[in-house]
């Protein structure tokens, strides 16, 4: 849930090349009457050839502003964790393309690394919903892309507070009563509840267009009553580490996965803690971001983010 100041985006680098380049582009979704633009970038299925592209230290596989190939294609929509960007998690989003996907990832204005003041609020937790259902209308409408779409194959990615940001878009309510102030318990189960005039207010955001969503080591404690998570009927694929951290809490998800009236294809990653879901970090980061790339021992992270990324692609090729 909780990251660094540090700009994920500049940080990252990819886990794995695959067989095919992906389109890529970036654009700003605009602001609307109550919210700012979000950042946004896609990936897209892509005829070209492999190319590569920089983007400040890394290098990405992929084909800047290729046309998308083929009519139809499901979208996907991925949401980072609190402190992530847009490309905290582009290796699936590259694997989706590869499949056939279009993909798209925004910044979480309230919540993203570039945001100075995140740490001091808990809007996001309100506002996150709304930005995926902001970006799917402009997928589906202003976009340029929007022809290429198949508006009844929508599906969604996230990690962290993102995968909380999809158990309230699958039509859970979560209880903020439960929210705990960040300490140094990596499981927040000894943390001290989060002050009644700091809680979130505003009404939340279900999107009822998602009709197949990967949940990844999602801030769950807000979803302990059986209740908040009553009407989430939607597939999921939900996945946990084994450890945990960051105020995430392997018990907690647990529950969720109980209480879900639909069983989850559920997996927990043998020997992993919560970091293990985002890309893997190339060997000049290791040293400065140790708490976000250094793994336990005899964990791979390169290794489980092929496998990782092999069963996103067939979840939801399954249901989309």
């Amino acid at each position: 849930m909780r990251m660094k100041t540090f700009l994920i985006a500049s940080v990252f680098s990819l886990a794995a090349h695959w067989a095919h380049s992906a389109g890529l582009k970036s654009f700003d979704i605009p602001a609307d009457a109550h919210s700012p633009a979000l950042k946004a970038v896609e990936w897209s299925p892509c005829a070209a050839p492999d190319g590569e592209i920089k983007a400040g230290p890394f290098l990405l596989p992929g084909v800047r502003n290729c046309p998308i190939d083929g009519e139809k294609r499901p979208l996907i929509v991925i949401s980072h964790g609190f402190g992530g960007t847009n490309l905290s998690h582009h290796d699936t989003a590259e694997a989706l393309a590869n499949a056939g996907f279009v993909v798209v990832a925004m910044n979480h204005p309230d919540d993203t690394a570039a945001n100075e003041e995140r740490e001091h609020n808990l809007k996001a937790l309100i506002s996150r919903p709304t930005d995926v259902k902001r970006v799917i209308d402009f997928m589906l409408g202003s976009s340029p892309d929007a022809g290429k779409i198949d508006p009844k194959s929508i599906g969604f990615f996230g990690f962290s507070r993102g995968g909380y940001t999809g158990l309230v878009l699958a039509g859970a309510t979560p209880d903020f009563q439960a929210l705990r102030s960040h300490c140094q318990d990596k499981t927040g189960a000894t943390c001290t509840p989060v002050s009644q005039n700091a809680l979130p207010k505003g009404t939340l955001q279900h999107d009822q267009r998602i009709k197949a969503f990967v949940i990844a080591d999602p801030l769950s404690s807000v979803f302990s009553a059986p209740g908040s998570v009553k009407n989430v009927t939607a597939p999921i694929q939900l996945w946990g580490s084994q450890y945990g951290g960051d105020g995430v809490s392997p018990e907690n998800l647990q529950t969720v996965a109980h209480n879900l009236p639909v069983k989850p294809d559920f997996h927990v990653v043998p020997n992993s803690e919560h970091f293990a879901f985002l890309t893997v970090c190339p060997a000049e980061l290791v040293k400065i971001l140790p708490e976000l790339c250094i793994d336990r021992p005899g964990f791979d992270r390169a290794a489980f983010h092929q496998d990782l990324n092999k069963q996103v692609v067939t979840f939801f090729k399954t249901h989309l």
